[in-house]
């Protein structure tokens, strides 16, 4: 029973935002609320299916079977295909043909996310919105990992995705890729989407977990996609692939035993050596043109990481990348990474002081940061520090870390 839970768990993880992506592009993305409903219903149905009768031999198909049975079934029953959707786009039984030829292969799921990803970063929906939208309906995010992602709270959230899902249906937004000269515009949200849905698999912010692959590879799956696109195959789309492939390359490395394995202690020969070439080559992809992102600069940052010698050439160039990256784009997380760059060249005591400057007293990472700069130097310190870091830590993962850090120097 808890395998079949899990596999449930998964292929929701996987499916719904492609079924969901599909079904809106045969009704329009006006009509998205309807698609999710149809593809929860698919989901409650497996879920009291398989609980009795366990899973089925090919589990993905016979979800979407039955979302082909439950959008038919819609589409015969409810009143507003008949009265709205069917007379303006085709007659019943041609519409009908329509559904019963629902297409869930590979490449046109790729198609419609594609589209969806362009059509919800429309111009007339507001930027934050349009990214809320695409991580609720093409990610699958949960509106508590949303409202990390923002630092915003639940009731917040639901309200945008409401007025986002209204500007859909009023401004008559089409599910189709936008003219080429409209994508450089829409491109830069497209991107925003992909990288905080890599980041909220690489260090889940709202998930007890200290990995969580199937979003990581979901992200690298739609950058892929955006590659086979020639207008939004630009210099700074390649620059995020490498920057996820450099990224996943140490999944294997950096999770065991239930523990986080940190940069220090990883095996390099668990190093995924292909994926680190594969960024290595979507990084000199990046290289042409003239235009220097974020992404080109955490990019070359994270190539650093996929090498394990400690040399001063490598931290001083990442102390210069970090440097640049927080003049293109300012956070507080950029901010502390910097330090910790700055302390492998510049030693203790100059950092301590970079450190301290920034007052980040709300971000476990800041005293995380503290306490590894006063360890040596002065023990009963770096404890306080850990312990405020503990305190401060919002998953059980990060605080048996944390803890194992302050054992270490009692």
């Amino acid at each position: 029973m808890e395998k079949g839970q899990e596999s449930l768990k998964h292929l929701f993880q996987e499916e719904f935002s492609k079924m969901v992506a599909v079904i809106s592009k045969l009704f329009g993305l006006e009509h998205i609320e309807t698609a999710e409903d149809i593809v929860s219903e698919t989901f409650l149905m497996a879920a009291e299916n398989w609980g009795v009768k366990g899973l089925p031999a090919n589990p993905t198909a016979w979800l979407y079977v039955v979302a082909k049975q439950k959008t038919l079934y819609y589409f015969r029953r409810n009143r507003i295909f008949d009265e709205k959707v069917a007379p303006a786009l085709s007659s019943r039984q041609e519409k009908e043909q329509q559904i019963e030829d629902l297409d869930f292969s590979m490449q046109h799921i790729k198609d419609s996310q594609l589209q969806m990803l362009f059509a919800v970063c429309n111009p007339a929906i507001a930027s934050e919105a349009q990214i809320g939208l695409a991580l609720r309906i093409l990610c699958g995010f949960g509106i508590d990992e949303i409202a990390e992602a923002f630092l915003s709270n639940k009731e917040t959230i639901n309200k945008r995705l409401f007025r986002a899902k209204e500007k859909l249906r009023t401004e008559n937004i089409k599910m189709e890729l936008p003219p080429e000269h409209e994508i450089v515009s829409r491109l830069d949200n497209v991107l925003h989407i992909i990288y905080l849905l890599f980041s909220e698999g690489y260090y889940s912010q709202t998930q007890d977990e200290i990995l969580r692959k199937d979003l990581c590879f979901e992200a690298l799956r739609l950058g892929l996609t955006l590659t086979e696109y020639p207008p939004a195959n630009r210099p700074k789309t390649n620059a995020l692939i490498a920057l996820m492939c450099f990224h996943a390359s140490r999944f294997d490395a950096r999770s065991g035993e239930g523990f986080p394995v940190l940069y220090e202690q990883q095996d390099e020969k668990r190093w995924d050596k292909t994926l680190i070439a594969q960024g290595r080559h979507f990084l000199q992809l990046s290289a042409e043109g003239d235009e220097i992102s974020s992404y080109h600069l955490e990019a070359r940052i994270a190539y650093w990481h996929c090498i394990k010698e400690d040399s001063r050439e490598k931290w001083e160039d990442i102390l210069f990348l970090y440097d640049q990256l927080l003049l293109v784009n300012y956070s507080p997380s950029v901010a502390l990474n910097r330090v910790f760059a700055f302390y492998k060249v510049h030693g203790n005591k100059k950092a301590l002081a970079e450190a301290e400057a920034l007052h980040m007293e709300n971000d476990h990472f800041y005293w995380l940061l503290l306490g590894e700069l006063y360890t040596g130097a002065d023990n009963t310190t770096a404890r306080q520090h850990f312990r405020k870091a503990y305190d401060l830590a919002k998953t059980h993962t990060e605080k048996a870390v944390i803890r194992e850090k302050i054992e270490k120097i009692s």
